[in-house]
């Protein structure tokens, strides 16, 4: 994977690498995953990622990571170019009342990596399962997805089959839910 999980497990903490990344690489290894990934500098956003990541096949994701009333965490992954309508995304995805997007802080405790670097491999750092993770319907026809291996400085390409294989091996049965768009 061009280095992309060779850095070794630590907090994250600002200038740090990602919680995680021995596990990632761990699970790719016994799952028989070798996911190309292409370097690039940060990407704080879906404009950001476009820009620089270049011409990389298949579907390309926005994560939303969010809380409802009840302080339940959701990680919504979608289409970079889905339109979400975060007003009715709690009925979609079973929360309690609206939803607002999670502080870093939280991300960073749960899931153990820094904002702009929102990824369902950080799945694998949600030990206690407080995250419910959703996935957009579009994952139904997908054939590759691209996320950020732990980090927002590269690009993974995951065959859909090993993403899935990848979340059952956490314990996560993809959940794919209609998504509303905005009216």
């Amino acid at each position: 994977m061009s280095g992309a999980l060779s850095a070794p497990d630590a907090p994250a903490t600002a200038g740090a690498a990602p919680r995680g990344l021995d596990r990632l690489a761990e699970a790719f290894a016994v799952l028989g995953i070798d996911a190309p990934t292409v370097e690039h500098e940060a990407a704080f956003t879906v404009d950001d990622a476009r820009t620089l990541r270049g011409t990389i096949p298949g579907l390309h994701t926005k994560n939303l990571f969010l809380k409802d009333k009840k302080g339940r965490l959701f990680l919504v992954t979608a289409p970079e170019d889905a339109a979400i309508d975060l007003k009715q995304i709690h009925h979609a995805i079973g929360a309690k009342g609206r939803v607002s997007f999670a502080s870093g802080e939280v991300l960073t405790e749960v899931l153990g990596i820094l904002p702009g670097s929102v990824t369902p491999l950080a799945l694998i750092n949600d030990d206690a399962g407080r995250v419910t993770f959703v996935l957009h319907h579009a994952f139904r026809e997908a054939e590759l997805v691209n996320v950020h291996p732990l980090r927002n400085t590269a690009t993974t390409t995951l065959a859909l089959a090993d993403f899935y294989a990848f979340l059952r091996h956490i314990g996560r049965e993809p959940d794919i839910r209609e998504i509303p768009a905005p009216a």
